[in-house]
């Protein structure tokens, strides 16, 4: 247990490891590293990526189920098994980004030209980021699972766009920023203080997908330069996505007291958080990912 919390997995998990751990194999995987030089054990893996002889049998689940087998992690480069089932997906990227391996990451997170985003984010990618912002990580400097974890997920919705833009244009439609795409342009808000509004970029992609066009508002946005924004771009709808319990909901009311006739909708899950928000028709408060995209397609087509 003491040498899978060192090698960066939670406790919780490093204590189930070694309690469902047969005796046997305690011992068996004590002689082997004991057999072992000492210059083979200074690494996890041996050249070539296989891994070292007596780590696999408590080399587990950063991430991983209760109750679920102990396995080693896959070779670097190798390749990726994505079948099974969603939750097998989920830890598998929860893994990746605790062990630091982008290119894994990177594999697990594509999102084909065939998949709907909001299935890829409400079933995978919000499931492992909760997951991984849930875990205590010793980490070596430069190395934070979140940044793995959004780094894989911002580029699948970046190649997923460029390629459905690509396709909509191959088919005789107008570019991305032809004018007549623009005329009922989501403008996407995401709370104060979110480091990373993956929410956000995951509900444009969605829409996208759908034929409607989006932008994500990013960078420092008071609620002046907010009102700034909306009167620029002359959006259909105003939505602000995130992840947050409780967000900062000044650009929701800014917006609302500037554009009465605008309108807003807000991802709120909480009950109590909506009490804050301003009692009106163009202001609604949604209580799911996928209930915002459909309120927002409802408005913008």
């Amino acid at each position: 247990m003491r040498r899978l919390t060192l090698e960066g997995v939670a406790p919780v998990d490093a204590a189930r490891a070694a309690l469902d751990a047969d005796v046997d194999e305690l011992e068996s995987a004590t002689e082997d590293v004991e057999g072992t030089d000492t210059e083979d054990t200074e690494g996890d893996d041996a050249p070539g990526g296989a891994p070292r002889p007596g780590r696999a049998h408590l080399r587990a689940l950063p991430g991983g189920g209760a109750g679920g087998p102990v396995s080693a992690p896959p070779a670097p480069g190798a390749p990726v098994a994505v079948a099974g089932s969603m939750s097998a997906r989920v830890s598998g990227v929860v893994d990746a980004a605790i062990a630091y391996d982008q290119a894994r990451c990177d594999d697990l997170l594509r999102l084909g030209a065939d998949e709907d985003p909001s299935t890829w984010w409400t079933q995978l990618v919000e499931p492992a980021w909760q997951r991984v912002a849930q875990r205590t990580v010793l980490a070596g400097p430069g190395a934070v699972p979140e940044v793995v974890l959004a780094t894989a997920a911002l580029q699948a919705l970046r190649d997923f766009t460029e390629a459905h833009e690509h396709a909509v244009v191959a088919a005789g439609g107008p570019p991305p920023n032809h004018p007549s795409r623009m005329r009922k342009i989501v403008l996407i808000f995401a709370a104060a203080d979110e480091v990373v509004p993956l929410s956000a970029h995951a509900l444009a992609a969605a829409l996208a997908a759908k034929g409607a066009t989006a932008r994500i508002v990013t960078g420092p946005a008071s609620t002046h330069r907010s009102l700034e924004l909306v009167t620029m771009v002359r959006p259909a709808a105003v939505v602000l996505a995130t992840t947050q319990r409780r967000p900062d909901l000044d650009v929701v009311r800014a917006v609302h007291d500037g554009f009465p006739e605008l309108p807003v909708f807000v991802g709120l899950r909480r009950d109590d958080a909506a009490s804050e928000l301003p009692l009106a028709a163009t202001v609604q408060r949604v209580r799911s990912f996928t209930g915002l995209l459909h309120e927002v397609l409802a408005v913008v087509g």
